[in-house]
């Protein structure tokens, strides 16, 4: 009786790892018999879910149920509960239960206890922007699966131009692949550049624009990362996260350390060799510049959450952190 709870934001990767379980159980004669998606929307979607989990399948194969964006672990009534716990013990071994949700299991509620008792429970949310280490655990992950080879640089180049886009990053190895052929080479940097889009990179661009107090290059690159659709939350993220890391650095520098391995772990910085160059970039800003762009963001953020209009709200907020990072004349 497998049963699995799959939760999280990064629905590319959640749905990826549907598929793989769904190949996993079913066999494609019979998948027509054996597969059911029960959507949440119903009003006795559990019910069902629990009564075709409790079916045998038909010819080869097992079945396979999926309760789709389910809100039995943030809500469930008494009576659902008791169902819940008479039938998941006793599910047949043939039958695959899956639940998914983009939200955060309660861990207080007795649903969610009854699932982490029974069921194995999978996290899907995106890798923070500035835990490049983990991004680049994930580039090469995902490089190896699609067969394609790289150079250190040219994984740290995909880890900057893509951040943590799980869609982005499989559609560009996937190009890579395709343009690489059957070479056995890793391919550097130079060879991969021209075929990735670089939203993330823009971020970046974006970063050094604001650290500079270049209002006029800011907007020029807010704009482009609004005519390729980039999310404007993402794009807050990766400025968070980026700020998040040299205020991490600047306070570090501070307080007088000085071993490189110790600010860098503190920092959360995947490669030690980038804070010589982080280092030389702070030199002219100080700590009180970097906490306040911090509330700037967060309002940043809040703003877009209440949607406001994203171009206006991400040009102003720009705007008033290139006056922060301004030099004077």
């Amino acid at each position: 009786m497998p049963i699995y709870l799959y939760w999280g934001e990064d629905g590319f990767a959640l749905s990826n790892a549907v598929k793989t379980l769904q190949q996993k159980t079913l066999d494609p004669t019979w998948e027509s018999f054996n597969f059911d998606k029960i959507s949440s929307e119903h009003s006795d979607a559990v019910m069902q879910a629990l009564n075709q989990a409790m079916t045998p399948p038909f010819g080869a194969g097992d079945r396979f149920v999926w309760l789709v964006d389910t809100t039995l672990t943030q809500r469930c009534s008494e009576e659902l509960l008791r169902d819940l716990d008479r039938t998941l013990p006793v599910l047949p071994e043939t039958t695959t239960l899956l639940l998914t949700s983009a939200t955060k299991p309660d861990g207080r509620l007795k649903s969610t206890k009854l699932l982490q008792k029974h069921a194995q429970i999978q996290e899907f949310s995106p890798i923070p922007p500035w835990k490049t280490e983990l991004l680049t655990r994930q580039v090469e992950r995902v490089a190896q699966e699609t067969g394609v080879k790289l150079t250190a640089s040219a994984v740290g180049y995909i880890v900057e131009a893509v951040g943590n886009n799980t869609r982005q990053l499989y559609s560009e190895l996937e190009k890579i692949r395709v343009f690489a052929g059957d070479t056995n080479t890793a391919l550097a940097v130079d060879a991969i550049a021209p075929l990735i889009t670089a939203s993330a990179q823009n971020s970046l661009k974006l970063v050094a624009a604001i650290r500079q107090g270049n209002t006029a290059s800011a907007l020029e690159l807010v704009a482009d990362l609004v005519r390729q659709n980039e999310p404007a939350l993402k794009i807050v993220s990766t400025l968070v996260g980026q700020f998040r890391l040299r205020l991490w650095i600047k306070l570090m520098q501070e307080t007088g350390e000085r071993d490189e391995l110790v600010i860098a772990k503190a920092a959360e910085l995947n490669n030690p060799k980038q804070l010589y160059f982080l280092q030389r970039e702070l030199s002219g800003i100080s700590v009180r510049q970097l906490q306040r762009s911090l509330p700037i963001l967060l309002d940043l953020e809040f703003a877009l959450k209440r949607s406001a209009d994203e171009t206006l709200v991400l040009q102003t907020k720009v705007i008033e952190l290139c006056h922060v990072f301004r030099r004077p004349k």
